[in-house]
């Protein structure tokens, strides 16, 4: 009787604890990263009774939580890809925002300026439309500077997210190692603590949204956690750090470092994956590059006009000072490791070749390599001086050792930098040095377009006389230096001439319309000191440049629509990996939640199965003790 008794009792235990699991389950139905645990019964054996073997009952044998490892790590990992998609999207249209269209865009300021130009080079003598050109020269170097002031603020706010970012993982890591700690004191023979796992699985999973991590579980129970591919975040029960440096060469850039014990390691952004990779990627390669581009925009801007201004002639007969504040000649930053005592600089050799990147300069034991960062292209170089992308490379003093590295960035700090230099009307340069009379005896009706100083050329007022040929081509007597060969051999050696395209020669650009007679002259010399009031051809010189190819063969009046395109282009791809990773990591949250998560049906279903099977233990339970009661009773 007492084993039948022992039967019942064992069976109400196991029927109750059952009981007592599925409303834990139900209970916990909404709670984040809870995994629904089941009970698994097992036999409780059996004794030997006159050659029979009777079985002893039922008892608990684990209570196990439905979790599948494989399930789990992938949705953990789209989940850090999902994050950092999401997290660069976020960025992107922030950075978008900076940019607007129409009147309010940078692309409309510089060719309001650009523009303005027209009204002086037909008037050159209009204070109030020389006035003007200051006001849009103003307008443009301050929209610049403002831009430049808000990629700034985009820059600092991204920053201030990335220490955040990497406090919350140093707090789950901590976290973590701790729930490894209580795992490794809590683990019984039996079974396991199914709810101190489901929390390290969970701050595993807040931490995969933050970081790219990849977990090793160990034989005792607890697990390691691993960032940037390979480094240690946890290690059993003990916490590494992630930690936020200035950049060993340039110190107003970031690094991320890991940092366990005395040891230290700068970590590559593009492996840490997460939110803070997707952070790190916008400031490292997006805002960067936006930000080499208005640079590049603004370098190019000031630099052209500066040269063009620069070879004309104001109302006081002086030589066109600088429009803009020339932008400064931008110091190479030396490596830390360097051991020679060089210092270089770049400066800007051609402002039509720019790109817009960042360069490494490596010294090597036979020359000079020039890393482009933006693409990685290395040029090679006997030494310094170089050129390449329209910038000089020099050596300022000192002597450079085998493996020392500058890095160069030309066009971080030009916008926010722009400044006007022209505050008076009577100071810009609208003159040509140059003038062109047609001879006297021209009988075709030949019309004169333009002409006006394209690079300060010794010759340049030096007296030019063009004599048009029957055949439609030119000669040219009092030519100087430097200039193209003649395209026909000749005699007379002559130049080929097609209406509407400028003729270059000695350093001015003449644009003639029409078709010539043969006879027809003109003759190029210095423009007297009493014409200046009435010339605009430096201002038509200035009025050009907006069809010259500056921007990758773009006019530099469209070089704020390669910006834009760029930008759009960024946006469009950031969106389309945000919602192709986004759906992945829900697909797959889906499929680990169909096997961990708690299915209120399902419980109702094993509650009344359980119920049940309690009722019939109690029922043998009473059974048992009336049949032992009868039994004492008719001892008696």
């Amino acid at each position: 009787m007492s084993s039948a008794l022992n039967i019942g009792s064992q069976a109400l235990t196991a029927n109750l604890s059952a009981l007592q699991v599925i409303g834990h389950n139900i209970a916990n139905v909404n709670t984040a990263g809870y995994s629904r645990q089941t009970v698994e019964m097992r036999s409780a054996g059996y004794q030997p009774l006159g050659g029979f073997f009777l079985g002893k009952g039922v008892e608990l044998g684990t209570v196990a939580r439905m979790h599948d490892a494989y399930l789990t790590r992938e949705a953990q990992l789209s989940s850090s890809v999902a994050s950092a998609d999401s997290e660069r999207l976020a960025r992107l249209a922030q950075l978008e925002n900076i940019f607007p269209t129409g009147e309010g865009g940078l692309g409309a300021a510089m060719n309001d300026l650009l523009n303005a130009w027209s009204d002086v080079a037909s008037s050159p003598t209009n204070m109030a439309a020389r006035s003007v050109v200051i006001g849009r020269g103003e307008e443009i170097a301050s929209r610049l500077r403002d831009t430049a002031g808000q990629l700034d603020i985009l820059t600092t706010s991204a920053r201030q997210q990335v220490g955040d970012t990497v406090n919350n993982i140093n707090r789950l890591a901590e976290d973590i190692a701790k729930i490894n700690q209580k795992i490794l004191e809590n683990q019984g023979s039996a079974g396991e603590p199914n709810d101190l796992l489901d929390q390290r699985d969970q701050l595993i999973g807040e931490l995969s949204k933050l970081v790219q991590v990849s977990t090793v579980n160990a034989d005792d129970g607890r697990i390691n956690v691993f960032v940037a591919g390979s480094q240690p975040l946890v290690l059993g029960s003990g916490a590494a750090r992630l930690a936020v440096v200035p950049d060993s060469t340039d110190g107003s850039q970031q690094r991320i470092q890991f940092q366990q014990g005395s040891s230290t390691m700068e970590l590559d952004g593009s492996a840490l994956g997460g939110k803070l990779g997707g952070v790190v990627q916008f400031i490292d390669e997006d805002l960067k590059d936006v930000t080499n581009q208005i640079g590049r925009m603004a370098l190019a801007l000031a630099t052209t006009v500066n040269t063009q201004h620069a070879l004309g002639v104001n109302l006081q007969g002086g030589t066109g000072e600088p429009f803009f504040v020339p932008p400064a000649d931008v110091a190479g930053l030396p490596v830390p490791t360097n051991t020679g005592n060089a210092a270089m600089h770049a400066e800007v050799s051609d402002p039509t070749a720019l790109q817009p990147s960042d360069y490494q300069v490596n010294f090597t034991a036979t020359g000079v390599d020039i890393v482009r960062l933006s693409d990685g292209q290395i040029s090679s170089f006997a030494g310094l001086p170089a050129e390449l992308d329209g910038l000089s490379f020099q050596i300022d003093s000192g002597a450079a050792a085998t493996g020392d590295g500058f890095l160069v960035r030309p066009f971080a700090a030009v916008a926010r930098n722009m400044q006007m230099a022209v505050s008076a009307a009577d100071r810009l340069a609208a003159a040509s040095p140059v003038m062109v009379t047609p001879g006297s005896g021209n009988t075709s009706g030949m019309g004169i377009v333009s002409l006006y100083p394209v690079e300060p050329s010794a010759n340049l007022t030096d007296p030019v006389t063009l004599t048009f040929l029957a055949d439609g081509s030119f000669t040219a007597t009092g030519l100087g230096p430097g200039n193209p060969p003649p395209d026909n051999a000749g005699p007379p050696a002559s130049y080929n001439y097609t209406p509407g395209q400028p003729i270059v020669l000695n350093g001015w650009s003449l644009t003639l319309r029409g078709n010539p007679s043969a006879g027809d002259s003109f003759a190029i010399t210095a423009a007297p000191s009493s014409n200046y009031g009435q010339n605009g051809g430096n201002a038509g010189g200035m009025l050009a440049l907006r069809d010259l190819a500056t921007f990758d063969g773009v006019s530099l009046s469209n070089g704020y629509s390669a910006v834009l395109s760029d930008i759009g282009t960024r946006v469009q791809g950031a969106q389309f990996a945000a919602s192709y990773s986004g759906q992945v990591a829900a697909s797959n949250e889906a499929a680990r939640a169909a096997v961990s998560g708690v299915n209120l049906d399902e419980e109702a279903a094993r509650l009344l199965q359980y119920q049940q099977a309690y009722q019939a233990a109690a029922k043998y339970m009473q059974i048992a003790q009336g049949t032992f009661d009868t039994l004492l009773h008719t001892m008696r």
